[in-house]
């Protein structure tokens, strides 16, 4: 350190005699000793401070380092520390502080001082000595295991700079840089020393490499070739392809062929390992998929979510409940199939408490109220409607249902004598809500729908196939050419909408994505019912003291044409037959005047619901109708314990196993099948037959055939291969297939089409159903469609 000379601010005279020089001297010494004593305490103090701060900072990093091996392992020991044998080096600084004292005391100190230092120079002190008195007292606490932290070439017992102030000082410069050097070899070399031989480090090292071999594997798979490429698009285009008339087992046979050539391939290398072989040769189809997702996860391909290999989305469902709704195209009081039936599928899927439930209806203006609903009945809101549907549902089902019931604008056409939507009845759906939709009729509702496209906005969406509308086209001018175009538009819109579609039976045409299974129930008081009369015929008493009936919405084309030709044919092999029919409808009037002009034996009556009383005695009921999906009715009585004749025809295919179920194929079969129904007395149900046709049971099947199990419970096994050895490899669901894309691509068409008012005024569309009007907008509550949805630039 250098400090800079001291005069005491006197001028040294110019003559002084050899006394008065000697103590001028002495007096220098003295006043500059005085100084070097006070600046060597201070730097005393500040080397201590230091020493203190260092060994604070060591204690921290040890704290540290404990915490991480605590944290990382039990069993983790931090190794021993090995004692230095340079942290001696303070031993090894000769100087003591009385040797320091007798050098800066020699007589001749002073003139040595004045003639290195001038007037104005610095004074520089080799503090060496000092230091090298506290080195043990200030390092000798220090951690014995660092390990060459300071070494010395030499100690330097003077250092002047060319502006006369000292540099840093030597042992704090080394010691900082070989603390720094100590954090990075103690952090990465000998503390985690102790991780070599650990339990935890051999379980990570095992991970690793399982993580590392599978690669290794899947490129051993090969790729697809071009054959099976060729397959996979015949396969998926299998749909789009019906539409021209190539049927599903002529494209089966094609995958089968274009598949063959891989397949013996196969074969012939399991037979030659001496194994069986891995892929059925039957099985085509599953072969591809295995070889499709094993190409896949070969390539790491992940979905756009962001994980490898998983399956669907699961939705978000805080309350732990998923949602469903049902959209239907008719309501209460009109007594028509896809009013009641869903209203019944509502009330038990809600039942069961696992999801809940919205049920969709159509709203109709009063002028449309009073052309459809019966007995000119009439709501003034919606709210009054909704009363009188949970009041009916309440007295049929004999518990409170607890759903939701929304209603969306329609608007009803006398022509096609139904209700069309207006506007995008998709919207009526909040989109928290927007989980699982069941569209009852799902052609009739997408005809003209121009909105979202349904399986955009919900994770499932399930078509139920009511009507049978070909049969009804086929009857009107031109019909065959019209079935023609509405075959293809009901396959179009239902596949563009759908996920899964269920057909009630056969009699309906054949759709995309369909499979056929009865997924209606029977309200519950038929089977009460049908109880009663059990019981009365075991106390013998008779039951059933009328003849046969008829009951239907009385239409030519629910069987009015069939039953009077019948009768008409067989009007003498019947003699004394009296049927009596309940309906009204649009061509009450034609009908009964048909039969009267006939001759026919038939008291027309008003219609009614099929559980009045007054239809409790009758033992025969007659329904020769072929235009029917599954009659309802047929269903009732059948519960209610009657007879049923009927026609052999698809439609009646899930009764015909019901032994009170009487089915003729010719006019001269049913006149002996109705003999045959008046001359016995019908079995009484069994209780396995009356489940079959509940509700509980209906529910069941349609959530097993319309894949809702796996839905609901989230478990997506639709997206699994099996292997033959028993892996299992997920297919991904992030990239579209082609049949995937082709959907996507009728949706957007069918979208850009009846956004044309003209095109869908040429369809037979209502005018003015592409949006809301006025009076759904006041109805309602809604805010007019130019603001719901407003046109950009408007």
């Amino acid at each position: 350190m250098s400090f800079p000379a001291m005069n005491n601010g006197r001028q040294t005279p110019a003559v002084e005699t050899a006394e008065d020089s000697s103590s001028n001297a002495f007096s220098f010494i003295s006043k500059g000793w005085r100084e070097v004593r006070d600046s060597a305490d201070a730097d005393l103090r500040l080397m201590k401070d230091r020493a203190n701060s260092f060994k604070n900072i060591a204690a921290s990093f040890d704290r540290e380092i404990e915490n991480l091996i605590n944290s990382a392992t039990p069993t983790f020991t931090v190794p021993p520390i090995r004692q230095s044998s340079e942290i001696q080096f303070m031993k090894k600084l000769h100087p003591k502080i009385s040797e320091f004292r007798r050098v800066y005391s020699a007589p001749g100190i002073s003139r040595k001082v004045m003639e290195k230092c001038g007037p104005r120079a610095n004074l520089g002190i080799d503090l060496s000595r000092i230091r090298s008195t506290i080195a043990a007292e200030v390092f000798g606490t220090m951690e014995e295991d660092m390990k060459g932290i300071i070494e010395f070439n030499k100690v330097r017992s003077e250092k002047l700079n060319e502006e006369g102030q000292f540099g840093e000082w030597e042992p704090i410069r080394v010691l900082k840089t070989r603390f720094r050097e100590f954090e990075k070899k103690n952090s990465t070399v000998e503390i985690f020393a102790g991780f070599k031989n650990n339990e935890f480090v051999e379980k990570v090292k095992s991970s690793l490499k399982a993580i590392c071999k599978e690669p290794q594997e899947s490129k051993e798979v090969p790729p697809l070739d071009v054959p099976e490429l060729l397959a996979v698009l015949v396969r998926q285009s299998g749909p789009f392809l019906d539409q021209f008339g190539i049927r599903k087992n002529l494209c089966d046979k094609i995958v089968e062929n274009l598949c063959s050539k891989r397949k013996n391939q196969l074969v012939l290398r399991s037979l030659v390992a001496g194994e069986p072989p891995a892929v059925d040769p039957d099985k085509i189809n599953d072969e591809l998929d295995l070889r499709i997702a094993s190409v896949l996860q070969s390539t790491g391909h992940c979905n756009e979510s962001g994980g490898s290999w998983t399956d669907f989305m699961k939705p978000d469902v805080t309350d732990g409940k998923r949602h469903v709704a049902i959209v239907t195209t008719a309501s209460l009081p009109w007594m028509t199939g896809t009013a009641v039936n869903p209203l019944f599928r509502a009330a038990y899927l809600a039942k069961s408490a696992k999801q809940k439930v919205t049920l969709l209806v159509p709203w109709l203006c009063r002028s449309d109220q009073e052309l459809v609903y019966p007995n000119n009945l009439t709501f003034g809101s919606p709210e009054e409607q909704e009363n009188y549907i949970r009041n009916w549902l309440e007295e049929r089902v004999g518990f409170k249902s607890d759903f939701r019931i929304s209603f969306y604008p329609g608007k009803f056409s006398r022509e096609r004598r139904s209700i069309i939507p207006a506007g995008d009845t998709s919207q009526f759906i909040p989109s928290k809500d927007a989980d699982i939709a069941i569209l009852e009729e799902p052609e009739h509702l997408n005809w003209y729908h121009h909105g979202k496209r349904w399986t955009d906005k919900f994770n499932h969406v399930v078509g139920i196939v009511h009507t049978n509308y070909l049969e009804y086209i086929k009857r009107e001018k031109n019909g065959a050419l019209q079935a023609f175009f509405v075959k293809h538009i009901n396959n179009l819109v239902t596949r563009a909408h759908c996920h899964r579609v269920l057909r009630l039976s056969a009699a309906t045409q054949d759709m995309p994505k369909s499979v056929i299974c009865n997924v209606h129930g029977v309200n519950p008081k038929f089977l009460k019912i049908g109880e009663q009369v059990a019981a009365e015929r075991e106390l013998g008493q008779q039951a059933f003291s009328k003849g046969a009936y008829f009951l239907g919405k009385m239409v030519w084309a629910k069987g009015y044409k069939e039953l009077i030709d019948l009768l008409a044919k067989h009007k003498n092999d019947l003699d004394g037959f009296k049927l009596d029919v309940y309906g009204n409808g649009e061509d009450a009037h034609e009908v009964q005047s048909t039969a009267k002009r006939l001759d026919l034996n038939i008291n027309f009556q008003k219609g009614r619901d099929h559980a009045d009383d007054s239809l409790h005695g009758y033992k025969v009921f007659i329904n020769p109708s072929v235009s029917d999906v599954l009659c309802t009715a047929t269903a009732e009585a059948l519960a209610m314990g009657k007879f049923v004749v009927c026609a052999d025809h698809p439609s009646n295919e899930f009764f015909s196993s019901f032994p009170n179920c009487l089915t003729y194929k010719t006019p001269e079969d049913f006149v002996a099948k109705v003999k045959e129904a008046l001359a016995n007395e019908p079995q009484p149900l069994t209780l396995e037959q009356r489940y079959n046709l509940s509700w509980e049971a209906a529910t069941k099947r349609l959530i097993e055939y319309s894949e809702l199990d796996r839905i609901l419970n989230n478990k997506y096994s639709g997206t699994t291969i099996r292997k033959s050895n028993g892996k299992l490899i997920a297919r991904s669901v992030s990239m579209p297939t082609l049949s995937e894309m082709v959907d996507g691509g009728i949706a957007f068409a069918h979208y850009c089409l009846t956004g044309n008012e003209f095109l869908r005024l040429c369809t037979g569309a209502i005018p003015g159903t592409r949006d809301y009007g006025r009076q759904h907008c006041k109805d309602l509550h809604l805010l007019p469609p130019q603001v719901e949805s407003p046109i950009y630039g408007w």
